[in-house]
């Protein structure tokens, strides 16, 4: 991976990331295909008509289905799903806490059962590693111990432990890896924890920086029940730790306004189901904020979703007929609607670029607000 800081305006950060597979221009968002697919839509979609350079997989449910073994046969994620650009795969320690029914994490790792057949499968660092080789993805998340909050601190306590533990057997097992010739191409992100509490956070930091053999650092357990401000706060405390040389993700976020006020704390990479799942339900996003598709005043409605939007649906559909859609459950209001709502994140990331390569960051978040109304 190279990584290039292209300009910054007080903390935000314009930088470029390459990998084997693309050029990453940040800020960027990416889109979520969890088993390898952006719901609704192909490669051609997310390549072509969105422009994505970097999509996310899952390491827990690509290797339940299809298995990871049979995604290397096909020449991993790129071959598999003929998206060429990069790929970067979620370790599994979200499922842990998402899927806690059915997870119990110790000290080696985290056991699950499968939600698709209640088998049971135990991750370790180094497990979490082999599958992602299979996969060939070009970023890999390590394992880590995510706790919902509020937790105590205690427990966070022991979250920040195991995941220095499993951070340290990570990057030795991939070092290992890349001294047979496996993984070569491929590059290895840390995962800060630490909740809302900064002493906690500092201390995750401190320990997970100081493996310089990673190629990035993200900042997990977020956006999992705190209050919005606490997890800005958060951020800006926690970036101050992360090495200026490196890219920083913040794992699993979010709304636009998280985006904006992220990128102006120092992150450069996001990703998130909102824009897709939020398609799927009828919620639209536009420069203006959002619309709900199942509103009845809408269906005589012949303007596109959003004025300012130059999105595929956008320059060919109305909103009465997206409505219409909508209404009739038609299998192609989920790629339209996905489609637009990919559009606007990713035209907002760019535009938040654009303001940081020269130095107009705040003017750009202030239109940002004032187009809401939000003062």
């Amino acid at each position: 991976m190279k990584f290039n800081i292209d300009n910054r305006d007080g903390n935000a950060r314009a930088t470029t990331i390459k990998t084997a597979h693309s050029t990453i221009k940040t800020p960027v968002f990416m889109p979520v295909g969890t088993a390898g697919s952006v719901k609704s839509l192909d490669a051609k979609d997310i390549a072509e008509e969105l422009g994505a350079k970097i999509i996310l997989g899952n390491t827990y449910h690509l290797y339940l289905r299809p298995n990871d073994k049979i995604i290397k046969h096909f020449g991993g994620l790129h071959g598999f799903t003929k998206f060429q650009n990069s790929f970067l795969t979620d370790s599994g320690g979200f499922q842990a806490f998402s899927l806690s029914n059915i997870s119990k994490a110790d000290k080696n790792g985290i056991m699950f059962k499968s939600h698709i057949d209640g088998s049971k499968h135990y991750f370790t660092p180094k497990k979490v590693l082999d599958i992602q080789y299979n996969l060939n993805s070009d970023i890999m998340m390590i394992l880590d111990d995510l706790v919902a909050l509020p937790a105590s601190n205690e427990r966070v306590a022991l979250s920040i432990q195991r995941t220095t533990n499993w951070a340290k057997e990570a990057i030795d097992h991939h070092k290992s890896q890349k001294a047979k010739g496996i993984g070569l191409n491929q590059n290895i992100f840390a995962i800060i924890q630490g909740g809302t509490n900064k002493e906690a956070r500092q201390i995750s930091a401190n320990q997970l920086c100081a493996l310089e053999d990673y190629d990035g650092y993200a900042i997990g357990g977020l956006s999992v029940g705190e209050k919005n401000q606490d997890m800005y706060d958060t951020v800006e405390w926690t970036t101050q730790f992360m090495p200026e040389n490196k890219p920083r993700y913040l794992m699993g976020v979010g709304t636009p306004e998280d985006l904006v006020e992220n990128v102006e704390r120092g992150v450069d990479m996001f990703d998130c189901v909102m824009p897709t799942r939020n398609a799927r339900n009828g919620t639209l996003f536009t420069s203006f904020g959002k619309i709900n598709i199942k509103l009845s005043k809408l269906k005589l409605d012949d303007n596109k979703i959003d004025l300012k939007c130059n999105c595929y649906t956008c320059k060919n559909y109305s909103r009465g007929y997206m409505s219409h859609l909508f209404r009739t459950r038609e299998l192609t209001y989920f790629r339209l609607a996905s489609l637009h709502n990919l559009h606007y994140y990713m035209t907002l990331m760019k535009k938040m670029r654009e303001a940081i390569l020269v130095g107009k960051f705040n003017e750009f978040k202030k239109d940002f607000y004032n187009k809401r109304n939000i003062v």
